[in-house]
Formats: structure tokens, C-alpha cells, sequence
């Protein structure tokens, strides 16, 4: 049933040859999608190289760790004159600051806990940057993210990589099915040991460069630093309240706390106490035992539906992901109007409000990735909801 294009004698599933192609890469600068150059240009493509100057944070152009800035850029000229390809950068440093820096400040001030890498990739790099590779007559835009696509009945559906350690998928489920159709990911079947290996074997100076982080644009990693700069009310102090209403102390601004956080809570009552809600409105940290922490229904905003269509009322067995670092769970999904419900078997600890839900076809490597959404809300599960057996039960 998974089968590439009609008539396709590239690695691309694209109609016809490598050599009647030109395809657009996303190169960051580092050693994953600098790989997907070389082995796109090898194959006979027509590569052109394009980078985004996102952001200049002064001591983060040269810090080890980054992606999109000063040192990146230029590690990927060195490697587009290696390969011999074109290559652009182009400046979205407004965009990316708008786009994403903003919203996540935004999002802690609301109390959330956003994911700046998914809102990236909604916005640059798969909007921006997709339709700068259309402009160009791109057949195609090659990225090094970890995850694979495949052509499915006319329309090309996203799956988990072959190296489980490697997964992005978490990042990528609000890829449209649209976005889907033109992204190409060539690096998904692939270990990143062999990654580097290929990298050193066409000689570029990336070959031992280390992996970008997550949150690129905060320098020191201190993200609550950022968001006072950028928005200073969000520093006010405010109670601690337990869940039983006592106020146990003052908190100094909900940016520096996410659900789940024990430590710098500076207050003692006995007992280990952990975030369990913040309440921007309310300026509160509402904290209470571990067993509170645990969530075993998320509500979903903003989603994208990825797999076989959902009926109205629908339930159906899934497999969700509420962080990246964690494996995915079973779960029953229906859906209500443009909403989403998600009852996780067993619960979750540390579900936090603006945190993605991601869902799956089954909880092993190169399973079909659903889609999945934003949590607008987390809670226990209503006792009177219809449970859907799911296969690893029945």
C-alpha cells in the first residue's frame, strides 16, 4: 500500500528524474540537513541551499548549540561551496520575532508553557521558507528534521523516524496535509551515527558540529530572563495558594514557574509540595501534592488532523505524546466541533496548558503520526465519559 509518486526514479517520490528537479534544502548550518545537501546533489538534483537569519542575540551568534544565526550561516556557506550548490539566506528576523519570540512570551505570561520550536516551523520555515522554495520553481523543500513521509492513496501521510532516540515528530504534527505534499524528509531512515559518518565521507566542516537545542534564542537557557525584558508586568509577585485555599506564600511572577516545578517554591509545610496550576488572571501559583499533578483528560486547540478523517462524536484508540521526552501513551480521542478531546490511560503527570498533545497510531517506531493540537485545558477525567477498548486491552 506505501508507495513513492507514479513513475519516480528519485529518492523524492518526485515524477521522472533526480536531474529534472531542482529542490530547495533548509540548511540551518548544521550537520543534518547539510547531509541532506550532499546526498540530494549527489543524486543529480538540482539543490539550492536557503538559510534563515532569525535572529542576532549578540553573544548567541557564536554560541555552540545555536541554529540560524552568525556562526550558522556561515558553517552553511562553507558547506553549499563544499557541494557546490547555490545558496541564499534569507532574513525573517522580524517574522521569527513577531511569529515566535513574541508568542512565546505571550504564552508565559498566560501562564502556558509554550513550544517554540512547533510555532517555528508553522510559521518560517514551513510557510515562509515553503513559499520562497515555490517562488524559486522548487519541486520540493528538503529539510533534516527526523520523521518520514510517505505517499498513501494520492496524498502523502508523516510517520515516526527509524531512530526512535532522533524523533521529531512532537514538532511537526501541525505539518498540513497541504505542507506534506512539497515537504521531503530524507534523513528519517537513517541512524545519526550514519548521519555524521556521510557528513565526514563528503568532507564538511560539520561533520562533529554539535545539535542545535530547542529553545535557540534564548542564550543562556534562563527563558524567564527573556520574557521579563521583553514583559516586565509578568514579574509582579503574587500568592502561592494550595488547593485547599491557603495562602502558603508569594511567588516573585508566574514566568519563572511551569506545572510540575517543586523547586525555588520557598515555602515549607511538611510535605513535598509541586505547581499543579498557574493562574495568570489571578497572579497565583496554585501548588498541591504530586497526586494532583496528574491529568487524564486534555482538551485540544488549534488542531491539525493528519490521519483518516474523524467522525463528529467519534471516539477512537490513539496513542498520545504530551512532551517530546516522553513516549507516547494510549489514549481515546473524539472529536467536538473544531475540539479535540484526549482521555490518557492512566493519566498524565505535568500536562500544562499551551504544551502540543501529539497523536499516533500505535506507540512504535515509523508509526503514523495523527496530528495532534495545543492544550487549552488539562483535568481528571469525568467519571460518566464512554471508554474505547484500546487494541493493547482488548
Amino acid at each position: 500500500m506505501h508507495s513513492t509518486a507514479p513513475h519516480s526514479e528519485n529518492s523524492l517520490g518526485l515524477p521522472g528524474k533526480a536531474a529534472d528537479h531542482r529542490v530547495v534544502v533548509a540548511m540551518s548550518g548544521g550537520v543534518d540537513s547539510s547531509v541532506v545537501a550532499g546526498l540530494l546533489a549527489r543524486e543529480g538534483f538540482e539543490v539550492v541551499g536557503m538559510t534563515l537569519q532569525l535572529y542576532d542575540h549578540g553573544a548567541m551568534v557564536g554560541k555552540k548549540g545555536a541554529c540560524c544565526a552568525g556562526s550558522d550561516i556561515h558553517d552553511a556557506r562553507l558547506v553549499a561551496e563544499k557541494l557546490g550548490i547555490a545558496h541564499y539566506v534569507l532574513d525573517y528576523e522580524s517574522r521569527f520575532h513577531e511569529g515566535v519570540i513574541e508568542a512565546f512570551a505571550d504564552a508565559y505570561v498566560r501562564g502556558e508553557t509554550p513550544v517554540p520550536c512547533i510555532a517555528c516551523n508553522q510559521t518560517v520555515k514551513f510557510t515562509d521558507l515553503l513559499a520562497a522554495a515555490r517562488t524559486l520553481g522548487a519541486s520540493a523543500l528538503a529539510t533534516g528534521h527526523y520523521v518520514t513521509s510517505r505517499e498513501i492513496d494520492g496524498r502523502r501521510h508523516l510517520f515516526r523516524p527509524h531512530d526512535e532516540k532522533r524523533d521529531q515528530s512532537y514538532f511537526l504534527f501541525a505539518t498540513t496535509p497541504e505542507q506534506l505534499d512539497y515537504v521531503r524528509f530524507p534523513l528519517g531512515e537513517m541512524p545519526k551515527d550514519r548521519v555524521r559518518e556521510l557528513a565526514a565521507e563528503m568532507g564538511l566542516v560539520v561533520a562533529d558540529k554539535a545539535d542545535s537545542q530547542d529553545i535557540c534564542f534564548v542564550p543562556d537557557g534562563r527563558y524567564a530572563r527573556v520574557v521579563a525584558a521583553m514583559r516586565p508586568e509578568a514579574t509582579r509577585s503574587g500568592a502561592i495558594r494550595h488547593l485547599d485555599g491557603r495562602v502558603l506564600g508569594t511567588h516573585d511572577g508566574v514566568i519563572n514557574y511551569t506545572v510540575g516545578q517543586r523547586r525555588g517554591l520557598n515555602i515549607a509545610v511538611g510535605e513535598p509540595l509541586f505547581v499543579v496550576k498557574i493562574d495568570a488572571e489571578a497572579n497565583e501559583l496554585i501548588v498541591g501534592p504530586r497526586e494532583a499533578l496528574k491529568s487524564h483528560r486534555v482538551v485540544l486547540r488549534d488542531a491539525n488532523w493528519l490521519g483518516t478523517p474523524l467522525g463528529e462524536e467519534e471516539a477512537r484508540p490513539v496513542y498520545a505524546r504530551v512532551r517530546s521526552t516522553r513516549p507516547p501513551r494510549p489514549a481515546t480521542i473524539r472529536r467536538n466541533g473544531a475540539e479535540y478531546e484526549v482521555d490518557i490511560d492512566g493519566g498524565e503527570e505535568g500536562v500544562a496548558p499551551g504544551q502540543a498533545c501529539v497523536l499516533y497510531a500505535s506507540d512504535e517506531a515509523g508509526a503514523e503520526v495523527l496530528g495532534g493540537g495545543f492544550i487549552r485545558e488539562a483535568h481528571k477525567a469525568d467519571a460518566t465519559s464512554p471508554v474505547v477498548p484500546h487494541p493493547i486491552h482488548a
